[in-house]
C-alpha cells in the first residue's frame, strides 16, 4: 500500500482458506476498498465471496465471456446457472 496503487489484481486469493479465513480476506478487501479507494480485479472460484464483495462481475466460461453485471443480475443469468450448475444447454440438431 506503500506505492499508493489505484488498482490490485488478485488470482485465487481464498484457494484453500477456510471458511473464517475467507471472511476475513472479503473484510480486508472491503477495507481497502473503502479506505484507500483502490480498485480490486479479483479472479475467483469461491462464488459466495464474489457475491458478498463485488460491484461488478464479469463470468468466463471456458475463456468466453458469458455474462456480465451485478451481483443480483449474475445470480439470475441462465447461461451463468447452466455453466455452474451443470444444466445443458439445448442442442440445435433437432
Amino acid at each position: 500500500m506503500c506505492t499508493q496503487p489505484e488498482l490490485i489484481c488478485l488470482d485465487e486469493p481464498a484457494a484453500g482458506l477456510n471458511p473464517v479465513e475467507t471472511e476475513a480476506l472479503s473484510e480486508i478487501l472491503h477495507r481497502l476498498r473503502a479506505d484507500h479507494r483502490i480498485s480490486v480485479l479479483l479472479i475467483e472460484h469461491d462464488m459466495p465471496m464474489v457475491m458478498r464483495i463485488s460491484d461488478h462481475i464479469v463470468v468466463l466460461d471456458h475463456g468466453d465471456v458469458i455474462a456480465q453485471g451485478t451481483p443480483q443480475q449474475i445470480r439470475h443469468d441462465p447461461k451463468v446457472i447452466a455453466a455452474y450448475l451443470g444444466a445443458e444447454e439445448e442442442n440445435d440438431h433437432g
